[in-house]
């Protein structure tokens, strides 16, 4: 029976790992998306949000299902806790990509982004890629050294989201209001991605110790 009851506490963890890849996937797509005005690969994104929504009701249940036949104590009932709310992160993280490439797909054939921006997407892009397959990476370790350089890779991104801000606010943006409301929202789309991603770090950090880092707003 401990040997069952261990293989379920597995398969909660590495579906919520492997929930933190299909969020990379679906953001680096997303990305590719709007820099390349790529209908193809935002319809795809659109799409597969259904099976990320899937996945987080499947971990929900299964850990409802632990909580009530198992009665876990200790760090399993932390595993178990910490699955829960990491589910809606990432899940949330899939609905943020989502919103990424249904802006590319709004403004098909024509770009969201004007030209002068689309280096600080790409970096986006890829700093928030690689914060949710880190915190995949800390979900199947509890690495708590890697669980704590999120915070500071999260770092990088928010340094990206308060410069766009600086490119919005420039009295040479000759792009207009609905182009500056669509590049302000989509950095929102990326920095809170990133946000939910530490959310999911610091999770691993109280499985392990037993403390929860200090808050974190997302």
């Amino acid at each position: 029976m401990r040997d069952t009851y261990q293989e379920q506490l597995d398969e909660l963890a590495n579906g919520l790992a492997g929930m933190c890849d299909d969020v990379a996937a679906a953001m680096d797509r997303a990305t590719r998306s709007l820099l390349d005005a790529d209908l193809q690969l935002a319809e795809q994104v659109i799409s597969e949000d259904v099976r990320i929504d899937g996945v987080r009701a499947t971990a929900e249940e299964r850990a409802f299902g632990l909580l009530a036949l198992q009665a876990p104590v200790a760090t399993d009932l932390r595993v178990v806790v910490a699955a829960i709310h990491g589910a809606g992160d990432i899940e949330r993280m899939g609905d943020l990509a989502l919103h990424v490439a249904q802006a590319a797909r709004r403004r098909h054939p024509q770009s969201v982004l004007p030209d002068e921006v689309k280096p600080y997407f790409t970096e986006m892009g890829r700093v928030g890629v690689a914060l949710a397959e880190k915190a995949g990476r800390v979900i199947r370790t509890r690495d708590l050294e890697a669980a704590t350089e999120l915070e500071v890779d999260d770092d990088e991104m928010d340094d990206l989201h308060k410069h766009m801000f600086t490119v919005l606010m420039d009295r040479n943006w000759t792009h207009g209001v609905s182009a500056a409301v669509d590049v302000a929202l989509l950095a929102r789309f990326y920095e809170r991605y990133a946000d939910h991603a530490v959310a999911v770090a610091r999770r691993i950090v109280y499985v392990v110790t037993g403390q929860m880092p200090g808050p974190l707003t997302v």
